[in-house]
Formats: C-alpha cells, structure tokens, sequence
C-alpha cells in the first residue's frame, strides 16, 4: 500500500532552456591571401524543455525534490564553418492528464492526454548566424555575425487530473473505497493502484470478460469544499476528467436526497461545468436498510437520473449497478 506522500499531483518548477551559440565573425587567412573572405559557422541551437507522456507514470513524485531543469546551451560557431553543437534537450515524463501552467500567472499553457504526446514547455534559442550569410557584392569581408538567441527561463506549474471513465463522488462514510475494492479487485488481472484514501485510487473494472472501464474513487469531500475547507478543494480537479459521475451516498444517512443536493451543489460552486456530466447515484451498505427505508429512499431521489442500490458487503444490487454503469458509459 503506498502512502499519501508517493501520490503527488501538483508540482512547481524551474525550467531554463539553452541559449543559442554565437555565430562566428572569423575571417579566413590564408598565406597568399591574407583576407580571403568569412568563413565563420553558425552557433548550435539552445537545448529545450520538453513534457512527454508516459502512460507508466501515475504520480509526478519524481519532479518533487527536482525543483531546477536546465537544457543545454548552443555551442558558438567556428572558423571553416564549422557548426557550433546544438545543446541537448531534457526531456521530463509525466503521466498522462498533466496540466502545464504558468507558474506566475496561472494561464493554462498545455494538456498532455496521449502516450508519447510531446509540448515545449521552454524552447531553447535558436543559433546565431555566422558572418559567411553577410557577404555581399558590396561587403566582401564582413566583420560580424549574430549573437545566439537567449534562453526561455521562468516557474511553470504541472498539476495532475486523473485519467478515469468515472469518478465516485461522495462523503468520506459513503464507502466510496470499499465499492471499488469490491468490483475491482474481483480479478488478479486487474489493475489496481492502491493509494491511500487521501489520494485518488484507480481500479479497472472488467464486464463480463469483453470490456472494462476505469474508475477513480475520489477522496471525500465535505461541505464547503468548494471553498478551500477540508481536502475536498485539492482533489475536485480530478473529477473534471471524468465522463461520468457516481454519487455514493449510504442508505444509513439521516436524508440521502439532501446529501446528493449538497454533493451537487459543492461541485457547481467549484466548477458550474461540472453540472452538465452525466450522472448516476448510488445508494451504498442497503444491507443495513430493510425494505421500507430502501423505498422511501429511492422515492426521494431524482427520477431522470439513474440511480442504483446495492451492498458491497453481501454483493447485493453489485453486479446491476456495474451493467449500469457500463451502459451509461455507452449511451450516446
């Protein structure tokens, strides 16, 4: 089981490309023809910071303790022009749903989805020009070249939003944890990625043998989370990439409707485009409700959202709910 602390979804670093190397202003010389024209080089390009996806990665722990990435500068051009070396490019992997801002303003830079999706996030300076491009008929020995371009350099800021079909949504007694263990982990194949529960915990779910899915229990929020109380705040972004929201809500609360409403309302205040996902509610532990309080439930929930009850403890209501969810996953 790893800790909170091997999960780390936000990270703020300093990134400096290479500057470009100088082109070269020589002049050739040689024994009878001590002014036989420019033969400079040109200066190698700067190095760049490069983001690529990695669809290994599931955390940026890596770039926690590595706060400073500097690329290589451009080597200046030389005499025979010779062309100065490029500097080399670092190239950082992260895993994919990484979201590159800019560490002053927070202005969104880039979204890294795909597997090997590669974004600048520091482009290195372009070399400098030797002075063989400044010959002309009217200057045959020109003594100048350009300077190497300078580098990119500033604080960037990557945040991770998981990659999940659907996201469980719910207080932190809804047994959020325990659904997904249940349906989960019912299979030595299946991929399960343990994290604490202060941290998002992704397991595939596997229908019938053909297809699967992938869900993300989100730790739990509380009221107010919207407004920075508790964890909720820190983890609502990763709800954002799902396509479909699970509203787990336990049929021991004192009113499940009122919970969903609150639920729904955190979620609108910290993102009104939240509200237009898809949604489905599940009413978790029915092992402790008899019949009467499942009905009474179920008749003050929402009628055009599809809703479920179930037990992960017995199993009970477990296998409908995740046909539910496959099918909703699918509708158009």
């Amino acid at each position: 089981m790893a800790d909170g602390g091997n999960f780390i979804d936000y990270v703020k670093i300093y990134v400096r490309s290479g500057k470009g190397g100088a082109g070269s202003a020589h002049l050739k010389r040689e024994k009878y023809r001590p002014k036989a024209g420019p033969d400079g080089g040109d200066g190698g390009h700067g190095g760049s910071v490069i983001i690529k996806g990695n669809k290994q990665f599931w955390t940026l722990l890596h770039l926690k303790y590595q706060k400073h990435i500097f690329a290589e500068d451009g080597v200046s051009g030389m005499r025979d022009m010779w062309h100065g070396k490029d500097g080399k490019d670092v190239v950082i992997d992260v895993p994919l749903g990484t979201v590159a801002r800019d560490g002053e303003t927070g202005d969104f830079l880039f979204e890294i989805t795909e597997d090997g999706e590669q974004r600048v996030l520091a482009k290195g300076g372009r070399g400098g020009l030797g002075n063989v491009h400044f010959k002309s008929s009217t200057n045959q020995t020109p003594r100048y070249a350009q300077p190497g371009e300078e580098c990119e350099e500033g604080w960037k800021i990557l945040e991770l939003k998981v990659l999940a079909d659907i996201g469980l949504v719910g207080f932190p007694n809804a047994g959020k944890s325990t659904l997904l263990s249940t349906i989960s982990a019912a299979r030595p194949k299946i991929a399960d990625y343990p994290f604490t529960t202060l941290v998002p915990h992704l397991g595939m779910v596997d229908v019938d043998n053909k297809y699967s899915f992938v869900m993300a229990d989100i730790p739990g929020i509380i009221e107010g989370a919207s407004e920075g109380k508790g964890l909720g705040l820190r983890f609502l972004r990763h709800i954002e990439r799902n396509s479909l929201l699970l509203f787990l809500i336990p049929a021991d609360s004192a009113d499940a409707a009122k919970d969903y409403e609150i639920l729904l309302g955190e979620l609108g205040k910290y993102n009104p485009e939240l509200l237009d996902k898809r949604r489905i509610i599940g009413i978790s532990k029915c092992d402790v409700a008899d019949d009467e309080i499942r009905e009474g439930i179920l008749e003050s929930l929402p009628s055009d959202v599809p809703h479920f009850i179930f037990s992960s403890y017995t199993k009970e209501g477990v296998k409908e709910l995740v046909y539910g969810i496959w099918k909703e996953l699918n509708r158009q």
